[in-house]
């Protein structure tokens, strides 16, 4: 008899290995055949995989007919699919590139060096919003604005605190930190995370009891794709008022803007925290003369009468008056803070291609001490020196303050003023036009080294900069990823590398800044106890 098993068990795996010995294959094996994963699965002879790979692309730098290109990209509609295709790319040695939106500044979740496959998540799009316990349970592939949308649909005293652009990929988003204009208040989007459903390297589905805390803390800031897949999250719902008001006031250094922006240090991680004034500067023409535009754009949970008051006490620099503040309820203020006019449908918050895709860069730093106005003015000089830069300073304090760097990955909280994000746009085709912009953008980071943090020069995940540095091919070690890990998470680095080597030992999930494994072929270098 049990020679008889043996040869069945023989056959049995002569079999699988002749039905899987092609990709197709091997990915129909391996899915749930009740929801094939041919009609989701794109190969580069396939009409369909142009625009598919296209469509979430919002970096013209990498679109053009050198950027590489994946072997294949599946479009998952079933967990079953994101099973077979953690299977099958580690059967045939492609790596795997994992895809939510594609606001992904650098590229890393479409674009390797080596052969390797997308998963791309978009078909992932369920938002389950429960009013009565104020919850929500949102698939990885949903825009921040369909998640607004769901919400604004079941409840008018509910939101969420997350970002300000609506076609921003939930995953992306939650699993760097996520941050928005009611961060003073509520903090992050991973600070409202109760649960989470991830495929694991193994290809298991897990929620948080069955991930464990450790996996739990780390894909709440630390960057999910270094840990698997994440299908779904539930988040905690935060309470909204009736009515909130905004404003967006510009003034050029004519109108003191360098005044203003220099009080504005003192006061924005200071003042009321259910305000969030946002300054973004830019260098502009004004009657044949370059100066710097500064435009204040605030969200205020009350109405237009206290915030008035507010700023009257605590930022009269500005000169807010009555007629320029806008009283609206919390989901008109997401269309009013995504540039829409007042008065736009909520249904635009549906659309995911709502602009021209552009070329463009950004960076990041941290301000920890007011910058004194002389060093602002030095500041606006060198923006008016270079290419189109755009700088937007994002105030802290209030609720970021008083939540513990060690909470979640995301370490940026006490100690920050604001965070500045570096912007360089721009529309020209051509190798020469990018150079010059990429330099521009880096000449200015390099000009704000004093005015920053610094041991180490922090910078934010979400905003993606393979200029802090990457990992080499193949299994980076320790050394190499803590070059750019501990700008991103600081001593928290650490704790996220020995989480990655206990569920990810072989270091699967692995791409330019991923978190690496310390028990991987090459990773030889170890983590202090």
């Amino acid at each position: 008899m049990s020679a008889i098993v043996a040869f069945i068990s023989i056959f049995l795996l002569h079999v699988v290995t002749v039905v899987s010995d092609t990709i197709p294959q091997c990915l129909s094996l391996h899915s749930d055949p009740s929801h094939p994963i041919s009609a989701v699965t794109y190969f580069p002879d396939n009409p369909s995989f142009p625009p598919i790979l296209e469509a979430y692309i919002r970096n013209l730098r990498f679109s053009s007919p050198t950027t590489p290109k994946p072997s294949f990209i599946v479009a998952p509609n079933h967990v079953s699919h994101i099973q077979a295709s953690i299977i099958c790319c580690k059967k045939f040695g492609i790596e795997m590139r994992i895809r939510s939106g594609g606001h992904d500044y650098d590229g890393l979740s479409y674009v390797a060096e080596v052969p390797f496959a997308i998963v791309d998540m978009f078909m992932l799009k369920s938002v389950q919003v429960n009013v009565e316990d104020e919850s929500a349970w949102v698939e990885s592939g949903s825009t921040i604005g369909e998640l607004y949308y769901g919400i604004a649909e079941k409840s008018k005293a509910l939101g969420f605190p997350a970002g300000v652009c609506h076609t921003v990929g939930v995953g992306g988003h939650f699993s760097g930190g996520g941050y928005g204009n009611m961060m003073r208040r509520f903090g992050l989007s991973v600070d409202h995370i109760v649960d989470a459903q991830i495929v694991d390297a193994e290809g298991r589905v897990l929620d948080r009891r069955g991930m464990g805390e450790d996996l739990f803390w780390a894909i709440r800031g630390g960057g999910g794709a270094s840990f698997g897949v994440i299908v779904s999250w539930k988040i905690k719902l935060v309470p909204v008022p009736q009515v909130v008001t905004v404003f967006r006031i510009e003034k050029t250094l004519e109108q003191g803007a360098s005044d203003i922006v220099y009080q504005w240090q003192y006061v924005a991680n200071k003042i009321h925290d259910g305000l969030f004034i946002r300054v973004v500067l830019s260098p502009v023409t004004k009657m044949g003369k370059k100066t710097i535009r500064a435009k204040f754009n605030a969200l205020f949970l009350g109405n237009a009468q206290e915030l008035l008051q507010v700023m009257n006490e605590s930022f009269p620099q500005l000169g807010l008056v009555g007629e320029q503040c806008i009283q609206m309820s919390w989901i008109d203020s997401v269309l009013f803070w995504d540039n829409y006019p007042v008065g736009t449908s909520p249904n635009v918050l549906l659309q995911r291609h709502g602009t021209a895709e552009k070329f463009l860069k950004k960076k990041s730093d941290y301000v920890q001490q007011p910058i004194s106005k002389t060093e602002l003015e030095g500041i606006w000089q060198k923006m008016m020196e270079v290419k189109k830069p755009v700088f937007t300073f994002n105030p802290y304090g209030g609720k970021m303050s008083e939540i513990s760097e060690m909470e979640t990955p995301f370490p940026h909280r006490a100690g920050n003023i604001y965070k500045i994000q570096y912007s360089v746009i721009w529309q020209e085709k051509g190798g020469d036009v990018a150079s010059r912009y990429l330099n521009s953008i880096r000449s200015l980071y390099d000009y704000m080294t004093p005015y920053v943090s610094s041991s180490p020069r922090s910078s934010y995940l979400n905003y993606r900069d393979v200029d802090i540095g990457v990992n080499g091919p193949g299994n980076a070690t320790y050394a190499q990823a803590s070059v750019w890990g501990k700008k991103y998470f600081k001593t928290n680095f650490d704790r996220l590398v020995k989480i990655k080597t206990r569920v990810d030992p072989s270091n699967f999930f692995r791409y330019e800044q991923s978190i690496p494994s310390l028990a991987s072929a090459h990773s030889i270098s170890l983590v202090s106890e």
